[in-house]
């Protein structure tokens, strides 16, 4: 009963006959077909009207297409399956872009219709030069993860890794400045995201450090000051409201197909937690594991994580070897390692990765465990 019949034929025959008909579906085109029809006595071009019905036929085979992904979401007996039959997706150009992950690769930037939840697609850029391929991975990265705390939080991404974060404490401020502690060399040319409005005072914190982009809920009119001294610096907006759920799909292209999965949305849940150690961790390492898990999740595999009070104090990362991952969280951190926590995302096979952990003072683990030898 919801399904829309005669609209959609009207703008198909409409767009079908855009040599004599100009459709309209989108109401930032007004203006410019306004414009175009004072300046030629009530007429439109061709070429517009051309350009009219490639939106218009994207339109409804976008509207087929959410049709057809609901229909065939159901087995014949009515019953949801957890993935449709057949998967139908459509984005709209944004913006072409300079070059690729390398220069000599060609790109452009493409987004989804616009849901509640902040994003990059729909963040507003208000100063810099434009954002570069590498750019938007990163910022997604770094609001993928702010997006994960209520408390003050501020996170560092180089390369779509995390090498800064810290949360909670008195302000924005002393988050900002926790996590640029954890590898100021790294931080250099890296993006950063905060999950509150950035005041002044951040403002000039960071003006004192060459960035990529900022990316945050809001700025003051200070703020925006301070960073338009920094012409080059891209400064995103994006909406943030109290309330917001992280829907859909996570997608990897493979020569030949498509990888679908859920979104990773689980959150660490204290009573699902199993200690197998006879001492039981403290309130304050239980604090500092859920924001190393919570870390771990956005860091590439093997991933280790080191976290001291609310601070990230060193990542090991893309590692084929997890043990060498756990060293390199130990060798690069710039901050005392005694007495933090580490967070794994995969088993340890072996025991060496923990005597590795050791070494560097940790007291406490939070790994997914399965190992034949845990």
């Amino acid at each position: 009963e919801n399904i829309d019949i005669g609209g959609p034929s009207m703008i198909r025959s409409a767009a079908k006959n855009h040599r004599f008909v100009t459709v309209i579906v989108d109401p930032a085109d007004y203006e410019v077909v306004l414009k175009e029809m004072r300046e030629a006595r009530g007429e439109t071009s061709l070429e517009t009207r051309y350009y009219l019905a490639s939106k218009a036929f994207a339109l409804t085979a976008r509207y087929d297409g959410a049709i057809s992904n609901y229909l065939s979401s159901f087995k014949e007996s009515k019953e949801s399956e957890e993935f449709p039959g057949t998967l139908t997706l459509q984005f709209s150009k944004r913006q072409d872009l300079r070059y690729g992950e390398n220069p000599h690769q060609r790109a452009a930037f493409y987004v989804e219709p616009a849901g509640d939840e902040p994003t990059v697609a729909n963040a507003v850029c208000h100063q810099g030069k434009e954002l570069s391929f590498n750019n938007i991975l990163d910022a997604d990265g770094a609001l993928n993860l702010v997006k994960e705390f209520q408390a003050p939080t501020a996170v560092i991404i180089k390369h779509t890794n995390p090498c800064g974060a810290a949360t909670g404490g008195a302000s924005l401020l002393d988050a900002y400045r926790r996590a640029q502690q954890t590898d100021p060399v790294s931080a250099f040319g890296g993006i950063v995201a905060f999950n509150r409005q950035v005041d002044e005072a951040v403002a000039e914190e960071l003006a004192k450090t060459f960035l990529e982009a900022i990316i945050a809920p809001g700025y003051t009119e200070g703020a925006r000051r301070v960073l338009a001294t920094k012409k080059n610096l891209r400064v995103l907006e994006t909406p943030w409201p109290a309330h917001f759920e992280r829907q859909g799909f996570e997608l990897k292209k493979v020569a030949g197909g498509l990888l679908v999965q859920e979104r990773d949305n689980v959150l660490y849940e204290r009573p699902r937690i199993k200690v197998v150690t006879k001492r039981a961790p403290t309130e304050r390492e239980f604090d500092d594991l859920t924001f190393a898990w919570t870390i771990c999740k956005h860091v590439k595999s093997n991933a280790i994580v080191y976290v001291h009070g609310g601070q990230l104090v060193g990542v090991g990362a893309g590692q084929m070897s997890r043990v060498d991952s756990v060293r390199i969280a130990r060798d690069k951190a710039r901050l005392p390692t005694q007495g933090a926590v580490m967070a794994s995302d995969a088993f340890f096979p072996f025991r060496d990765g923990l005597d590795e952990a050791a070494k560097a003072g940790i007291k406490a683990v939070i790994q997914p465990g399965g190992s034949m030898r845990d």
